[in-house]
């Protein structure tokens, strides 16, 4: 099954826009990572704590899924499919891994935007291991990227055999 090519030029906007905004969000998540490690005024970091949470409730998730859902529309209304083409593949296992450690991620940041919301708690900094997951997550994103961009040749066997009752099909 193919898509129009007005209602497939709107899933792709839908896709892009949605997986672009992920990217985003991920880089403006570092950013507030960045204040909670480097700043001197507790307030800056509180409020960056608490805006983590924000991020990761009301952007991150609803993007994640987004960039999923649209993902998996797009491959079943075009040509490329969902599992004919390795790289296709490979994006749709890194979303799916991605879209898990954002949530695993969800409720040790409301903890901490929590804490953060109490004057009298110390938050007691973690380092460099604030970086891991939002550092983590932006490589894997970009590696999406890359994958839709240059979309490495490869075909699986589920693609190979579509293609040749494809073949088949047009010679009749």
């Amino acid at each position: 099954m193919t898509m129009s090519p007005s209602l497939r030029k709107f899933a792709l906007t839908a896709h892009v826009t949605s997986s672009v905004g992920w990217l985003g969000a991920v880089v403006a998540y570092l950013a507030l990572v960045v204040a909670t490690q480097t700043s001197q005024d507790a307030q800056t970091v509180r409020a960056a704590f608490i805006a983590m949470e924000t991020i990761i409730r009301f952007v991150f998730i609803p993007l994640a899924f987004a960039s999923l859902l649209t993902g998996l529309i797009m491959s079943q209304g075009t040509l490329w499919g969902l599992f004919r083409h390795y790289w296709v593949l490979a994006k749709l296992l890194l979303t799916v891994f991605a879209t898990i450690v954002l949530l695993s991620q969800q409720e040790p940041i409301s903890y901490m935007a929590s804490l953060a919301a109490d004057p009298s708690t110390d938050l007691g900094l973690g380092g460099w291991i604030q970086f891991l997951h939002p550092g983590g997550g932006l490589l894997v994103l970009l590696a999406i990227v890359i994958l839709s961009v240059y979309k490495p040749r490869g075909i699986t066997r589920y693609g190979w055999r579509k293609q040749q009752e494809q073949c088949k099909e047009s010679q009749l």
